[in-house]
Protein backbone atom coordinates (compact mmCIF):
# COMPACT_ATOMS: atom_id res chain seq x y z
CA UNK A 1 0.00 0.00 0.00
CA UNK A 2 2.80 2.45 0.89
CA UNK A 3 4.56 1.68 -2.38
CA UNK A 4 1.39 2.47 -4.37
CA UNK A 5 0.95 5.69 -2.41
CA UNK A 6 4.57 6.69 -3.06
CA UNK A 7 4.20 5.96 -6.77
CA UNK A 8 0.96 7.96 -6.90
CA UNK A 9 2.49 10.93 -5.04
CA UNK A 10 5.57 10.87 -7.25
CA UNK A 11 3.41 10.76 -10.39
CA UNK A 12 1.24 13.64 -9.18
CA UNK A 13 4.29 15.69 -8.29
CA UNK A 14 5.90 15.00 -11.68
CA UNK A 15 2.78 15.77 -13.69
CA UNK A 16 2.02 18.83 -11.55
CA UNK A 17 5.51 20.20 -12.24
CA UNK A 18 5.12 19.38 -15.93
CA UNK A 19 1.76 21.15 -16.06
CA UNK A 20 3.18 24.31 -14.50
CA UNK A 21 6.31 24.15 -16.66
CA UNK A 22 4.13 23.96 -19.77
CA UNK A 23 1.86 26.86 -18.77
CA UNK A 24 1.91 29.54 -21.43
CA UNK A 25 3.27 33.01 -20.78
CA UNK A 26 0.22 35.16 -21.54
CA UNK A 27 -0.72 38.84 -21.77
CA UNK A 28 -4.32 40.03 -21.47
CA UNK A 29 -6.27 43.22 -20.95
CA UNK A 30 -9.49 43.46 -18.96
CA UNK A 31 -10.33 46.40 -21.27
CA UNK A 32 -10.46 44.48 -24.58
CA UNK A 33 -10.14 40.94 -25.92
CA UNK A 34 -7.24 39.94 -28.16
CA UNK A 35 -7.76 41.36 -31.68
CA UNK A 36 -10.85 43.32 -30.57
CA UNK A 37 -11.57 47.01 -31.07
CA UNK A 38 -10.36 49.32 -28.31
CA UNK A 39 -12.58 52.07 -26.97
CA UNK A 40 -11.99 55.66 -28.08
CA UNK A 41 -10.90 56.64 -24.55
CA UNK A 42 -7.62 54.77 -25.18
CA UNK A 43 -6.85 56.92 -28.25
CA UNK A 44 -4.30 59.68 -28.01
CA UNK A 45 -5.15 63.27 -27.17
CA UNK A 46 -2.90 65.92 -28.68
CA UNK A 47 -3.99 69.44 -29.59
CA UNK A 48 -1.41 69.57 -32.40
CA UNK A 49 -2.77 66.41 -34.09
CA UNK A 50 -6.39 66.42 -35.32
CA UNK A 51 -6.33 62.59 -35.42
CA UNK A 52 -5.77 62.39 -31.63
CA UNK A 53 -9.32 62.78 -30.34
CA UNK A 54 -9.37 60.33 -27.42
CA UNK A 55 -8.57 60.65 -23.72
CA UNK A 56 -5.10 59.03 -23.87
CA UNK A 57 -6.06 56.54 -21.17
CA UNK A 58 -3.68 53.58 -21.07
CA UNK A 59 -5.40 50.20 -20.75
CA UNK A 60 -4.86 47.87 -17.83
CA UNK A 61 -2.76 44.79 -18.62
CA UNK A 62 -2.25 41.49 -16.80
CA UNK A 63 0.27 38.73 -17.47
CA UNK A 64 0.75 35.20 -16.18
CA UNK A 65 3.31 32.39 -16.19
CA UNK A 66 6.55 34.21 -17.07
CA UNK A 67 9.73 32.13 -17.12
CA UNK A 68 10.98 31.37 -13.60
CA UNK A 69 14.35 33.07 -14.14
CA UNK A 70 12.91 36.39 -15.36
CA UNK A 71 14.91 39.39 -14.08
CA UNK A 72 12.78 42.11 -15.72
CA UNK A 73 10.19 42.74 -18.41
CA UNK A 74 9.97 45.09 -21.37
CA UNK A 75 6.75 46.18 -23.06
CA UNK A 76 6.46 47.69 -26.53
CA UNK A 77 3.27 48.88 -28.22
CA UNK A 78 3.63 49.28 -31.98
CA UNK A 79 1.24 50.07 -34.84
CA UNK A 80 2.66 48.48 -38.02
CA UNK A 81 0.13 50.28 -40.25
CA UNK A 82 0.95 53.70 -38.78
CA UNK A 83 2.84 56.33 -40.78
CA UNK A 84 1.45 54.75 -43.95
CA UNK A 85 3.09 51.39 -43.28
CA UNK A 86 6.38 52.61 -41.78
CA UNK A 87 5.02 51.98 -38.28
CA UNK A 88 4.45 54.05 -35.17
CA UNK A 89 5.67 53.04 -31.72
CA UNK A 90 3.26 54.16 -29.01
CA UNK A 91 5.12 52.87 -25.95
CA UNK A 92 8.60 51.69 -25.05
CA UNK A 93 8.64 50.54 -21.41
CA UNK A 94 11.34 48.50 -19.69
CA UNK A 95 13.03 47.85 -16.34
CA UNK A 96 9.66 46.44 -15.27
CA UNK A 97 10.17 44.46 -12.05
CA UNK A 98 10.24 40.68 -12.34
CA UNK A 99 7.63 40.54 -9.56
CA UNK A 100 5.15 42.64 -11.57
CA UNK A 101 2.04 40.93 -12.94
CA UNK A 102 0.46 43.84 -14.77
CA UNK A 103 -0.37 47.52 -15.01
CA UNK A 104 -3.49 49.28 -13.76
CA UNK A 105 -5.35 51.65 -16.07
CA UNK A 106 -3.26 54.80 -16.65
CA UNK A 107 -0.04 53.40 -15.10
CA UNK A 108 1.55 53.43 -18.56
CA UNK A 109 0.32 56.97 -19.21
CA UNK A 110 1.49 58.15 -15.78
CA UNK A 111 4.92 56.48 -15.91
CA UNK A 112 4.30 54.08 -12.99
CA UNK A 113 6.35 50.90 -12.65
CA UNK A 114 8.73 51.22 -15.60
CA UNK A 115 11.50 53.22 -17.21
CA UNK A 116 10.27 55.04 -20.29
CA UNK A 117 11.88 54.80 -23.67
CA UNK A 118 11.29 57.22 -26.51
CA UNK A 119 8.23 56.48 -28.63
CA UNK A 120 7.62 57.80 -32.15
CA UNK A 121 5.93 61.03 -30.96
CA UNK A 122 9.01 61.65 -28.80
CA UNK A 123 7.72 61.11 -25.28
CA UNK A 124 8.53 58.47 -22.68
CA UNK A 125 5.02 57.28 -21.78
CA UNK A 126 1.85 55.89 -23.35
CA UNK A 127 0.72 57.73 -26.46
CA UNK A 128 -2.63 56.32 -27.53
CA UNK A 129 -3.71 55.53 -31.09
CA UNK A 130 -4.18 58.42 -33.53
CA UNK A 131 -4.87 56.84 -36.93
CA UNK A 132 -6.12 59.14 -39.67
CA UNK A 133 -9.83 58.90 -40.49
CA UNK A 134 -10.53 56.50 -43.34
CA UNK A 135 -7.34 54.46 -42.85
CA UNK A 136 -9.19 51.49 -41.39
CA UNK A 137 -8.65 49.74 -38.10
CA UNK A 138 -4.96 49.66 -37.22
CA UNK A 139 -3.46 46.77 -35.21
CA UNK A 140 -1.78 47.92 -31.99
CA UNK A 141 0.57 45.13 -31.00
CA UNK A 142 1.38 44.92 -27.29
CA UNK A 143 4.52 42.77 -26.91
CA UNK A 144 5.69 41.80 -23.43
CA UNK A 145 9.21 40.39 -23.23
CA UNK A 146 10.64 38.50 -20.25
CA UNK A 147 14.37 39.20 -19.96
CA UNK A 148 17.42 37.97 -18.09
CA UNK A 149 18.58 41.59 -17.58
CA UNK A 150 18.46 43.32 -14.22
CA UNK A 151 16.25 46.44 -14.40
CA UNK A 152 19.14 48.85 -14.97
CA UNK A 153 18.75 50.11 -18.54
CA UNK A 154 18.97 53.90 -19.06
CA UNK A 155 15.93 56.05 -19.77
CA UNK A 156 15.10 57.13 -23.30
CA UNK A 157 15.92 54.07 -25.42
CA UNK A 158 14.04 53.89 -28.70
CA UNK A 159 12.37 50.63 -29.71
CA UNK A 160 15.35 49.74 -31.90
CA UNK A 161 17.90 50.63 -29.18
CA UNK A 162 15.95 48.56 -26.63
CA UNK A 163 15.89 45.56 -28.97
CA UNK A 164 19.67 45.88 -29.43
CA UNK A 165 20.15 45.85 -25.63
CA UNK A 166 17.83 42.84 -25.27
CA UNK A 167 19.59 40.76 -27.92
CA UNK A 168 20.78 37.55 -26.25
CA UNK A 169 18.83 38.36 -23.06
CA UNK A 170 15.24 37.49 -24.00
CA UNK A 171 13.63 34.50 -22.31
CA UNK A 172 10.11 34.55 -23.75
CA UNK A 173 7.57 36.91 -25.26
CA UNK A 174 3.80 37.16 -25.38
CA UNK A 175 1.49 39.49 -27.20
CA UNK A 176 -1.90 41.06 -27.44
CA UNK A 177 -3.49 43.03 -30.28
CA UNK A 178 -5.96 45.86 -29.84
CA UNK A 179 -7.48 47.45 -32.93
CA UNK A 180 -8.56 51.05 -33.37
CA UNK A 181 -9.77 53.10 -36.31
CA UNK A 182 -11.71 56.28 -37.05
Amino acid sequence: MNRKLNVLCTALLFYGVQASANALFTLQSPAFADNAMMEKKFAGNASNNPNCTGENISPSLVWNNPPANTQSFALVVHDPEGAQGLGVTHLVAYNIAASATGFAQNDLRDGKGFTGGKNTPGNFRWHGPCPPPGSGAHHYTFTLIATSLKPELPEGLTREALFAKLKGHTLAATGLIGRFGQ
